[in-house]
């Protein structure tokens, strides 16, 4: 099923790994300021470059970089596109949480003969 934006060219499960990790992630934040190359990506993180290669192919797979040449460089360009499927399926499980909330509040603003507790009808009559 398609998201809001239509966007079916990979599968939620690909995208979904590669937020999983806190590297992926921060490297995504970084990149949200605009594209930089990959010896400036990997200054910000105490692990070796080979390892930054590997994170940043992991999220090009997953579309969310994109990789241009520039000269001897490779500037990599956050592409946010993939997480509206992750959005959409977030979205359906905030809306069943909103509605299990919503069935506890009413479960405990009543009294236990199933009528609102006194304070309540009293609070409500005074907003």
């Amino acid at each position: 099923m398609p998201g809001r934006s239509g966007y079916a060219g990979v599968g939620r499960d690909r995208v979904f790994r590669a937020v999983a990790d806190p590297v992926r992630r921060a490297i995504l934040d970084q990149l949200r300021a605009g594209p930089r190359p990959v010896h400036d990506i990997a200054r910000e993180f105490p692990i070796s470059r080979p390892a930054i290669s590997r994170h940043l192919r992991v999220l090009r797979a997953a579309h969310l970089l994109s990789e241009q040449r520039q000269g001897r460089e490779r500037l990599y360009r956050y592409e946010p596109t993939p997480l509206i499927a992750l959005d959409d399926w977030l979205e359906r499980h905030r809306t069943s949480l909103r509605r299990a909330l919503a069935r506890l509040k009413t479960h405990v603003e009543k009294d236990p003969s199933g009528e609102e507790a006194p304070d309540d009808r009293a609070h409500r009559s005074h907003d």
